[in-house]
């Protein structure tokens, strides 16, 4: 939602194109987040399990609602919340990785057991803890997500892969893990590679920010703060706080916090096919060709 989003603001001359050289600048980011939050707005309320509750999905991706929510964004002010709900950062033990062959088949895995070692619980004679999912389900009544027997939550469990959309071949196998910075993540890495033409491993390397950072056992998971990782510069910084945006660095152990993410990228070259990767440098991890 939030690309397409930034895709109908681009379309109505809300925003512009951006140069590379505007990369991580304030008006970029502020265009991002707000698109985010928008579409977290819209994501917290009617994410759920389709097999239980109707959703409009649909409806939810159709460039008509998208250009109506995009109307909501100010190019020169934060807002102060949208309906639905606020994004947030919770931590996970998430596991990820991308596979690509010589045919151009690719693979997209991540697995997660949510808070750190999830629910806690060791099955007997087993040695792995059960996930704590659960926590994605809203207690309140009529919601969407409220939880319910048979029931899958709200999570964020997004393996990604992108196809070309001339003859659907294999473009891009990628992921950051992170909780609800899996998302925010996804958006800006993509937006690297695509709108400023990044390779995989600058993608992954370059700055990030996050919509909130608490993790899931510290009570306060709801968070309007934007958090900037170190290597933003601090006049970006000060015009996001001019603009009405809370705003926090992050350093050291603390980027972790921006995720941990994974990309296989497939170029055709003159004819030939040319694989290129990256693998974040604020988590294990490498891109290594077999």
């Amino acid at each position: 939602m939030a690309l397409g989003i930034l895709q109908e603001l681009e379309k109505g001359r809300k925003i512009k194109r951006y140069t590379e050289a505007e990369h991580n600048s304030s008006e970029y980011l502020h265009a991002v987040i707000e698109s985010l939050n928008i579409a977290f707005a819209d994501g917290i309320w009617w994410v759920a399990d389709p097999d239980v509750q109707q959703l409009p999905t649909k409806e939810l991706l159709s460039s008509k609602y998208l250009a109506e929510r995009a109307r909501l964004f100010n190019p020169h002010r934060a807002s102060n919340g949208f309906v639905h709900g606020t994004p947030a950062q919770q931590h996970c033990d998430t596991v990820y990785f991308a596979v690509t062959d010589r045919w151009g088949n690719g693979i997209s895995f991540i697995n997660s057991v949510y808070g750190t070692f999830g629910s806690g619980i060791v099955p007997a004679g087993c040695g792995f803890t059960l996930q704590n999912r659960g926590l994605g389900f809203s207690p309140i009544p009529g919601h969407p997500n409220v939880y319910a027997p048979g029931k899958r939550p709200y999570h964020t469990i997004i393996p990604a892969m992108i196809t070309n959309p001339g003859d659907g071949s294999l473009h891009t196998v990628y992921g950051v893990m992170g909780g609800y910075m899996q998302p925010q993540g996804h958006v800006q890495v993509l937006l690297n590679m695509l709108a400023f033409k990044y390779n995989p491993q600058a993608a992954l390397d370059a700055p990030r920010f996050c919509i909130g950072a608490s993790l899931p056992d510290q009570g306060k998971v709801l968070s309007r703060t934007v958090f900037l990782e170190e290597g933003i510069d601090e006049d970006v910084a000060n015009q996001l706080r001019q603009m009405g945006h809370e705003v926090e660095f992050l350093k050291g152990w603390a980027r972790g916090n921006f995720g941990r993410g994974q990309v296989i990228r497939v170029h055709v070259e003159d004819g030939l096919t040319v694989y290129s990767a990256g693998s974040d440098p604020r988590g294990d991890g490498a891109a290594v060709p077999a």
